[in-house]
């Protein structure tokens, strides 16, 4: 089931071939740099393909669960901040344990009585939320008191950052099942609408609640599971040997550095790209793209198909969690400013258009591609209109509106490559067949 032809492989033979032109006209390093995000992507892809192109769902709150890998990231591999626990740790637990409770008292009481549930229920929710507060946002002030330039927040569980990812991926499929739960049973354009709802909503919460992720102030030197630059630079041993082999120590230990992380990221979506395959080629693929193409044909035939809907879309955001976490610790640093929801789910889903949704291959394909351009049509496009505007003379208004159109490169490239995607071949570079 979608195995490679000669015609993809020689579209990933072409990928490789940009990539490595990049190290040969500009430098290894960023040629590494790109890679690595293009391994992230090709997982987000990944990720997104088995919502929409197994069973045709149209999630567009990509970035929300992305978003909570990285929250994953900090809660595992952070320290925790031992004094701001003494001061509010326990208020802050109490505060969430008398949220739930409020939220599960009112489920219990709908489903149990019938006369005046409705004024019981919000008696109930009135009354929680107020003691809620009561308690939460004392243990949130005093927390966010302790040290605020550097900490101001419980931190995490001081654990290996490697952990941290299939967490990442966790955190992503809790959220999956409870917005699953209530929207999956919404037309796919009203989905789609409800998730980047929820991913905005998500985002938010990480930008405010500084007690958890320091909000807009960031969390940085998140650690790492390869070496840093100046412990290799430090190390006789690594100085001696690159001398020897003719690179210079410097340049050679940031290259290290980003191969370490190659090698990780390209092992999981190995693993990944492995599994996916194997679960499109077993019955259970075969039943989602039968629900994905009549979804009434396989109700018919006895096909849960809510349940089917639920349980893809909780396995695609965790993939996404997954790689929002690889991404996290990949950047050293939880930015929750920098998640930009239409700007990169747009992104995500160019790559799984562009690469064949319903094919993995297709997906992975389009995630190295797309990335690639999106990195470089920028400097690419500014060499460009320094050709064309060389004869015009300085100062030249339409040389400086040319040159400062370069800005809008990317958008505009990626806009020209999915309508050219769409009209000559329009299941994508890799078609599923």
């Amino acid at each position: 089931m979608n195995t490679l032809r000669p015609r993809d492989l020689a579209l990933f033979a072409f990928v490789i071939v940009l990539f490595v032109a990049t190290g040969l006209l500009q430098s290894w390093n960023l040629t590494l740099t790109i890679l690595n995000m293009g391994l992230i992507s090709a997982i987000m892809a990944l990720g997104v393909n088995m919502q929409w192109g197994y069973a045709g769902l149209f999630n567009v709150g990509i970035m929300g669960f992305v978003a909570l890998g990285g929250l994953g990231a900090v809660l595992v591999s952070m320290p925790p901040t031992g004094e701001a626990w003494a001061v509010g740790g326990a208020r802050v637990l109490a505060g969430l344990a008398l949220g739930g409770a409020t939220v599960i008292a009112a489920i219990l009481v709908w489903s149990r009585i019938t006369r005046y549930r409705g004024v019981v229920v919000a008696v109930i929710l009135i009354a929680g939320f107020f003691i809620f507060r009561s308690v939460f946002d004392q243990g949130v002030a005093a927390i966010e008191s302790v040290d605020p330039a550097a900490t101001g927040y419980l931190g995490g569980l001081g654990l290996p950052v490697i952990l941290s990812w299939p967490v990442g991926g966790a955190l992503a499929a809790g959220a999956a099942w409870i917005i699953g739960k209530t929207a999956l049973g919404l037309r796919s354009d009203y989905l789609a609408i409800a998730t980047l709802g929820i991913a905005e909503i998500i985002i938010a919460v990480l930008k405010h609640e500084d007690w958890m992720s320091r909000g807009v102030k960031n969390v940085i030197g998140l650690p790492r599971p390869v070496p840093y630059e100046i412990d290799l630079q430090n190390s006789e041993a690594f100085v001696a040997r690159m001398t020897a082999w003719g690179f210079d120590p410097v340049t050679a230990s940031s290259i290290t550095v980003k191969l370490g992380y190659t090698a990780l990221f390209l092992a999981v979506l190995a693993i990944l790209l492995w599994l996916a395959q194997a679960a499109l080629a077993s019955p259970w693929g075969r039943m989602m793209r039968a629900i994905r193409d009549n979804e009434d044909a396989a109700e018919a035939m006895g096909k849960d198909v809510t349940r089917r809907h639920l349980q893809i879309f909780v396995l695609g955001s965790a993939v996404c969690g997954l790689a929002g976490a690889m991404m996290t610790t990949l950047d050293g640093q939880l930015t929750p400013g920098t998640y930009q929801p239409l700007r990169y789910t747009f992104l995500v889903w160019v790559m799984v258009i562009v690469g064949g949704s319903g094919n993995n291959w297709g997906a992975v394909l389009g995630g190295f591609l797309v990335w690639w351009l999106w990195v470089q049509v920028e400097p690419i496009g500014f060499m460009i209109m320094n050709a064309v505007t060389a004869g015009m003379a300085d100062g030249s208004w339409l040389k400086g509106h040319l040159i400062d159109s370069v800005a809008h490169m990317r958008l505009l490239t990626m806009g020209a490559i999915l309508l050219l995607v769409l009209r000559f071949s329009p299941k994508g570079l890799i078609p599923e067949r």
